[in-house]
């Protein structure tokens, strides 16, 4: 089956091969990212947002998205990743946490386990309207 744009096969056929599975998904997870230098996805908020104000949504986000499922962890390494200045830092972070990465702007991952981790476009990037905080 395929996860992420990525097959398991390898993964389900040495199951207990830890390491060749997470080698494997590692490769996954770099061919998705070394395509671009930036994951930021271009946006247009419907009404124009101000900086602090993005900054409270996201914050509301990241307090909350661990309750709606998921590992805590796993949400963890998703904030960190999203704020790294670039591509190959992001990548590094979720190779750590075992992260696959479904979408190359980093809205859809998963983990280890399967479950789905959904992030909102205002997490990855400012919309190109932003407004200064007066």
């Amino acid at each position: 089956g395929r996860v992420g744009g990525c097959s398991l096969r390898l993964a389900r056929a040495n199951p207990s091969r830890r390491i060749e599975s997470r080698v494997w998904h590692m490769g996954c997870i770099s061919s998705k990212l070394e395509e671009r230098k930036t994951f930021r996805p271009r946006w247009k908020s419907e009404e124009p947002v101000t900086v602090s104000s993005l900054q409270k949504l996201r914050d509301e986000f990241w307090d909350t998205a661990p309750h709606y499922g998921g590992e805590r962890v796993i949400w963890d390494a998703l904030k960190v990743a999203v704020s790294a200045p670039d591509a190959e830092s992001a990548k590094v972070i979720l190779e750590a946490a075992e992260v696959i990465i479904a979408e190359p702007d980093l809205s859809v991952c998963y983990d280890q386990k399967g479950r789905k981790y959904d992030l909102p476009i205002f997490t990855l990037s400012d919309p190109i309207n932003v407004l200064p905080d007066d």
